[in-house]
């Protein structure tokens, strides 16, 4: 068994290697790495503006790296958390376009359902051909992902777009639906303190539950679980049905919470950094939280490192995947020592 200090200091090794490592490569360019990472931790976390900034960029990270743990806890692989978050900010633009008369208290919980809905639609194309046939769903995901990417292109650059302006782009959605800030003169709104009780909810589920025991067995050891009465296909439709579900909450929070209309680049890729939030938690759903608060920070200092210290801001894209790689090397070999 490994102890409960082990499971902190790994990650925490994993995070302090990948910036020792980012430092070589920031200065083999040419720059100071004092000076860039004194910049990007002061833009991310050194004032009041610039924490609630990197929490603004943590909730869809929290919200879409749950989701997958909790597929990655049934060994199911899905990379399609970005598709997700796109179709769960379609269908919180389309209600916050067309149900204008309706007040807030209805309207807002009423997208969050349509965009939970609308994330898990997507992901269960996958899980039913992981279900019925077998068919492998890093491969699936991965072309939804671009289907929805595209869809959403033709319908900001044509149905949907606003004659506005020139960008592609849909209009403001109705007031009624904007999520509440939580803090005067910042962006930190209430979808913030949504994806937190989101990890929470999600680990009592998977740590608590029944359902989280089948989950877990599945993973495990599919063979044992079938043995033991557990469906594998249900449990595949039940992971990806949540897993999408949550990613499509990601995408509302954006909507409802930071842009308030629908463009093609909504997203800066965060369904793809969830993938790292959750391997750097070690599919720990409350670990979660603070990963996603760091990749988060990371992004949102990316650019004043940029700015600041003349730094590519790409570089942070270079240490995201090194930390990645330290904890593949941790876990690696903590099963050695198991």
């Amino acid at each position: 068994m490994i102890s409960s200090r082990s499971r902190i200091a790994f990650p925490a090794l994993s995070v302090i290697g990948a910036l020792l490592l980012g430092a070589l490569f920031i200065t083999l360019s040419g720059h100071d790495p004092v000076a860039a990472y004194t910049v990007l931790f002061i833009e991310a976390f050194g004032s009041v503006s610039g924490i609630t900034d990197t929490l603004v960029k943590a909730a869809p990270l929290l919200l879409a790296g749950v989701g997958l743990v909790v597929a990655y806890k049934s060994s199911i692989w899905t990379i399609g958390a970005e598709g997700q978050l796109l179709m769960g900010a379609l269908a919180s633009v389309w209600l916050g376009l067309t149900l204008t008369d309706v007040p807030g208290y209805l309207l807002i919980p009423l997208i969050m359902v349509a965009s939970f809905l609308a994330g898990a639609g997507l992901a269960m194309i996958a899980g039913v051909l992981k279900a019925k046939i077998g068919v492998n769903e890093i491969i699936t995901t991965l072309m939804l992902n671009n289907i929805a990417y595209y869809f959403i292109l033709y319908l900001v650059s044509g149905p949907m777009k606003t004659p506005e302006v020139g960008y592609n782009q849909t209009r403001i959605i109705s007031p009624q639906a904007f999520l509440p800030i939580l803090i005067a003169d910042t962006r930190l709104h209430a979808g913030v303190l949504l994806a937190i009780v989101a990890a929470v909810f999600i680990y009592v589920l998977v740590e608590r539950t029944s359902l989280g025991y089948k989950i877990k067995a599945v993973g495990y050891s599919p063979k044992a679980a079938r043995y033991a009465g557990i469906s594998i296909p249900q449990n595949i439709l039940i992971v990806m049905f949540v897993s999408g579900g949550l990613a499509g909450l990601a995408g509302m929070g954006e909507v409802l919470g930071v842009h308030h209309l629908l463009m093609v680049d909504i997203s800066p890729g965060y369904g793809y950094t969830a993938i790292l939030v959750a391997l750097l938690a070690r599919l720990n759903p409350i670990a979660t939280i603070a990963s996603a608060f760091l990749f988060a920070g990371l992004l949102n200092g990316s650019v004043a490192m940029q700015r600041g210290a003349g730094v590519p801001s790409s570089l942070v894209q270079i240490i995201q995947a090194l930390v990645v790689i330290f904890v593949l090397a941790s876990e690696y070999m903590t099963r050695e020592k198991r």
